[in-house]
């Protein structure tokens, strides 16, 4: 992977996790870099970004972990996001209060312009960035 890729990726996920940028800072800082998506994997405390090349890089997520919750809950996920977006919840309180919720990670799409966000027990929740278009029926 590109070195001034890799660099891109590698600070926003520090400042990501130091509290120091918004979600909406980091999508517009990984789309000018090339990165297609990315997977916050909570239970392997590692985030993979991916580039439309199929290219990878993964880096370790060291926010604090408390334990998954048992139940998912969409509506404390969704909860969350909306304060994110609102800018007050950055990113340390947002994984401490997704995992609260059940959440054992998420794909961030993008191209595709969503987040879904993973229960244990197949659950999914699907957030559309604002502005992106309406889902079409089923999804």
């Amino acid at each position: 992977m590109n070195e001034t890729i890799v660099a891109e990726i590698e600070e926003c996920s520090r400042l990501s996790q130091a509290g120091q940028i918004s979600f909406g800072e980091v999508v517009q800082r990984l789309i000018k870099a090339g990165v297609e998506r990315y997977h916050a994997d909570y239970s392997r405390a590692e985030t993979t970004y991916y580039l439309p090349n199929e290219e990878t890089l993964v880096i370790p997520l060291k926010v604090a972990q408390p334990a998954l919750g048992e139940t998912f809950s969409a509506e404390e996920v969704q909860a969350s996001v909306r304060g994110a977006q609102r800018g007050e919840v950055l990113y340390p309180e947002f994984v401490r209060r997704t995992k609260l919720a059940g959440c054992v990670g998420y794909f961030v799409l993008l191209t595709g312009k969503c987040v879904q966000y993973l229960g244990r027990r197949g659950e999914i929740h699907t957030e559309w960035f604002p502005g992106a278009p309406v889902a079409p029926a089923g999804q």
